[in-house]
């Protein structure tokens, strides 16, 4: 049935997977991996809330081909922080009220976490571009950037690359 076993790097672990080389990453996530956390939206790549991190950069998992991310560094919202050890990013998004029903936000944290890394101190422009590609049907947008604003002010971005 073409499948092939590959190895992934997803939040620091190298896991296998059997392929079929028409499998989304976020197929191979959610369905094989049973890591949730990245949702299924459009299955376009319009909406973000399929997000990952890979190489460094957000990426839909929905048009990403999971048999093209064998040797690539792939980071979860799973990998990010959990309710016992939130990333100073989640807490940033609990504390602005940026949460609302909550199933863009995973995508959120991932494409802000994405822009800290390479830039700790975003202005709110750069901040907004970073989210061109997240859609949020429950806000104005503004608490988010708030959000990922306050995250960077706590400048645990300068000192280590999370």
């Amino acid at each position: 049935m073409d499948k092939k076993l590959v190895t992934l790097n997803i939040n620091g672990k190298s896991v296998q997977a059997n392929v079929h080389k028409k499998d989304t990453l976020l197929f191979v996530l959610r369905e094989e991996l049973g890591l949730k956390g990245a949702k299924y939206g459009c299955g376009t790549g319009d909406c973000g809330a399929c997000k990952v991190i890979i190489d460094g950069e957000a990426k839909n998992a929905c048009v990403t081909p999971a048999i093209r991310c064998e040797g690539k560094i792939i980071t979860t919202i799973e990998g990010i922080g959990n309710t016992e050890n939130p990333h100073p990013i989640q807490e940033a998004f609990v504390e602005t009220h940026a949460v609302q029903c909550g199933f863009c936000t995973p995508g959120m944290v991932v494409s802000a976490k994405a822009l800290l890394d390479r830039n700790s101190k975003p202005t709110r422009e750069e901040i907004r571009e970073a989210l061109k590609n997240n859609i949020c049907r429950c806000t104005g947008y503004e608490k988010i950037v708030d959000a990922i604003e306050l995250a960077a002010s706590k400048e645990v971005f300068d000192a280590e690359q999370m």
